[in-house]
């Protein structure tokens, strides 16, 4: 695995964004760029080769293809295939880091200060985030600042920049919580990957607990005392970050979406998402309603 060691004292420069669609089978084109992009995975199957390393990015993979490399399609891809897609550029020289070197640098942001001091990004060339509903909000409000009659361009180079900080805490989460970490931390991973997997069901911190052999009020503590979040909360933040999800990607109802989510009743989805977002759904959906498709 490479990883893209990117510096981040100054914003990213935002180029262009927007979501690709085809209704028919589709092969990307061979490019090489002047720019970084990075994809994320929305329907279907991309098929894509970088620098000839052949990659299959699948609903919630994210990809990052390099400046100066070449890319390309090595098979078709069905129709459907859709995903995000946007253009950057750094202003500092960037590295492509091997494992080795990402665990020694990472090693060293275990430090009290170390939030206060590293100015780097750190992403995987190719990776599947475990809260990539968060990374498609943030892209959705990139896409809308992309494309507003904003009087700054800068708006969209520090949401891009927000962005690839996002995805760059993710990979460092999951990366300390690998299998050469404790034993809890291995279990806490698990019980996060569970409920993301699981967010649109109707689940309790009682499910949890009982799926993973849990005192439920031990595992209240322990999961507080490693995250921040008590397990309710944290469950609740996935379901609303999973509604934000469907409110900027689908035409879905509110009731429809409260469903979705696991959530019967549609007066406390509200109730909830207010709480948590101080806003309605329906104001959250009139904030963000420029896209821009494409299809070849």
């Amino acid at each position: 695995m490479a990883y893209l060691r990117a510096k981040i004292e100054k914003p990213i420069e935002f180029l262009s964004c927007g979501r690709f669609e085809s209704e028919v089978p589709w092969t990307h084109g061979r490019r090489c760029l002047d720019s970084f992009v990075v994809i994320i995975g929305l329907e279907g199957c991309l098929h894509i080769a970088q620098d000839g390393e052949k990659y299959e990015v699948r609903p919630g993979d994210v990809l990052v293809l390099l400046p100066g490399v070449v890319h390309e399609g090595y098979r078709p891809c069905e129709a459907g295939v859709s995903y995000f897609w946007f253009h950057f550029l750094t202003y500092s020289p960037y590295a492509v880091l091997d494992e080795a070197s990402l665990s020694a640098e990472l090693a060293s942001l275990n430090g009290p200060e170390s939030q206060k001091t590293c100015d780097d990004v750190y992403l995987p060339l190719y990776f599947s985030p475990v809260s990539i509903e968060r990374a498609n909000i943030l892209f959705q409000q990139l896409q809308h600042i992309g494309m507003s009659n904003y009087y700054t361009q800068q708006a969209a180079h520090y949401i891009a920049t927000l962005l690839l900080i996002e995805l760059s805490d993710q990979m460092i989460a999951s990366y300390k919580t690998s299998p050469d970490k404790s034993q809890g931390d291995r279990n806490l991973a698990e019980i996060i990957e569970w409920v993301r997997v699981h967010a649109l069901e109707d689940i309790s911190v009682r499910d949890v607990a009982k799926r993973f052999r849990y005192n439920k009020n031990y595992l209240s503590r322990f999961f507080k005392q490693k995250t921040g979040f008590n397990l309710k909360e944290y469950i609740n933040l996935m379901k609303i970050s999973k509604a934000k999800d469907f409110l900027t990607r689908s035409s879905l109802g509110v009731k429809e979406i409260s469903e979705r989510i696991g959530i019967a009743d549609e007066k406390y989805f509200m109730r909830l998402f207010k709480e948590y977002e101080s806003m309605t759904p329906t104001e959250y959906r009139k904030a963000f309603y420029l896209i821009h498709m494409n299809n070849h």
